[in-house]
């Protein structure tokens, strides 16, 4: 079921709150109205397309989740689409927000529920812009909103990436931890494209030259895009530790094989040479413990253990033991 609000904004104060089902009186030169729309059906992108004369192909998209972000001019109005994220056990979900702007109206459609931004009455309670109230400023506000909410995912990802890491000094990682490591590293990934998608977003609202975007507001959309940049910095340090910790894992793998793989070796090697002697000894001598030779047994038995332990000594000094 979807949950409508509709504010009528004058000198950045909320003069009147209106039923959406009742019909929405048309704002004055100095007013604008910000509807904001939760979960919607499609009779009430019936009701807004004839109220406030939106574009056909912008009100298909809207319908249709699931879009990219992104930034469509059509005459004097811009519908813009961002994207909501927010994590949920070792998976990035997102949502959508789409708006549409014009001089004296904004619309804003959640497309995920408790993804909200605040509304009208809420997002202008102090700060800067609460003496610049317009639709572009409010455009401004929920971008700043989503892209504030990404900061604390990337943050909890890092976290998790380098409790793994910091374990992987004391442990190998299983196969349950490698697993994980590749979620991480493909939501990482997706997410990088996320924002890049949003950066583009923001470059577009600071360089679009419609009456609907001011010049005043202009910095801060290009604030926004800062604040992206950064956050992109950060996915790709993310993602190149989880790549140096697969790669660690690796290579302590191969150490610890490498290790078994001499430890078998050189015991191979000692036991090797009792039997050689052994074997070889007893088809060319006959009888080894007769009155012609009564002390060439205990010989061959010293000769052994003495051959032994000079190859047990020199592996241990070679670390193989």
């Amino acid at each position: 079921m979807s949950e409508v609000t509709a504010a009528i904004f004058r000198d950045s104060n909320v003069i009147e709150h209106v039923a959406f089902d009742a019909g929405i009186p048309r704002c004055g030169a100095t007013e604008f109205i910000w509807i904001e729309v939760l979960d919607p059906v499609d009779s009430d992108f019936a009701i807004l397309q004839e109220r406030f004369g939106l574009h056909s192909l912008a009100v298909e998209d809207s319908m249709r989740p699931e879009q990219i972000p992104k930034v469509d001019l059509y005459d004097d109005q811009i519908f813009v689409v961002l994207k909501v994220a927010r994590l949920e056990s070792d998976a990035i979900m997102y949502g959508e927000i789409d708006a549409f702007v014009s001089t004296h109206h904004i619309i804003t459609v959640c497309h995920t529920a408790g993804g909200g931004h605040a509304h009208a009455g809420e997002r202008f309670q102090g700060g800067p812009k609460l003496t610049q109230a317009r639709p572009d400023f409010v455009l401004h506000g929920v971008l700043d909103f989503v892209v504030n909410g990404y900061f604390p995912i990337v943050q909890m990802v890092e976290d998790e990436v380098l409790l793994m890491e910091q374990n992987l000094q004391d442990s190998l990682l299983d196969r349950d931890d490698i697993t994980r490591l590749f979620r991480l590293r493909r939501e990482a990934i997706h997410f990088q494209h996320v924002l890049a998608r949003m950066s583009d977003v923001c470059g577009k609202l600071t360089n679009l030259d419609v009456p609907c975007i001011g010049a005043e507001a202009k910095p801060y959309f290009r604030d926004v895009h800062d604040h992206l940049m950064r956050l992109d910095g950060m996915v790709s340090g993310l993602v190149d530790v989880i790549g140096t910790v697969f790669q660690t894992s690796s290579l302590l793998e191969q150490q610890r094989q490498g290790i078994n793989t001499r430890q078998l070796a050189a015991w191979a090697a000692i036991l090797g040479v009792p039997a050689a002697i052994a074997g070889i000894y007893g088809m060319t001598v006959p009888n080894v413990t007769g009155p012609s030779a009564p002390y060439a047994y205990a010989l061959v038995i010293g000769a052994m253990m003495a051959i032994c332990l000079g190859l047990y000594i020199r592996f241990k000094k070679l670390r193989w033991l």
